[in-house]
């Protein structure tokens, strides 16, 4: 069964209650969100929900890496996502979707660090005419995942530049305090 707003809720409420000091700041997705209205579904406005991937590996010495790209749309480096299709049927399981088609990773070598998502960005995306989007926000649940050996493959050339893997401090900078979340996520 498709991703429906009772999955997307409660994947908030998961995430409220392991990050309380946040539940200000996702107030107005909250609200939208009891007016079911299908935001999985990237036609509904002013909002809908994307899904991003963490991935977390250990170099050679045994420090952290995190897998980025280098977004051909938004023209920055971020975590792999996107959004949601109708045949996903997890919030999770999107996020692996989207790590892979972006970077080439074998999905077999991604593991969940977490059920709960470890980071809920609400934020404004202007507007596609291309894509016929107005302005509208993107509530973006991501994931933190780990792995072993994985490595970049074939990048979807159609949605980013490039993918590699970053140190820790590196993609912080990059990206924001989500990544040190990816690297501690809740069991």
């Amino acid at each position: 069964m498709a991703i429906n707003d009772s999955d997307i809720s409660s994947a908030l409420s998961a995430y409220i209650e392991c990050y309380p000091d946040e539940a200000t700041l996702l107030t107005e997705p909250l609200l939208l969100l009891s007016q079911g209205r299908d935001f999985a579904s990237r036609r509904t406005f002013p909002m809908h929900v994307t899904a991003g991937a963490l991935l977390v590996r250990s170099d050679v010495r045994g420090d952290a890496e995190i897998l980025l790209v280098e977004h051909r749309a938004y023209g920055i480096t971020l975590q792999p996502g996107g959004h949601l299709e109708p045949t996903d049927t997890t919030l999770i399981g999107a996020a692996v979707r989207e790590l892979t088609e972006e970077t080439g990773v074998d999905p077999g070598m991604v593991f969940p660090a977490s059920q709960t998502p470890v980071y809920i960005e609400y934020g404004q995306v202007p507007a596609r005419p291309k894509k016929d989007e107005p302005d509208h926000y993107h509530l973006d649940i991501g994931y933190a995942f780990t792995t072993a050996h994985a490595d970049v493959g074939r990048i979807q050339e159609s949605e980013v530049h490039g993918a590699a893997w970053y140190p820790l401090a590196v993609a912080e900078r990059l990206v924001g305090h989500r990544i040190a979340r990816a690297v501690s996520a809740p069991a």
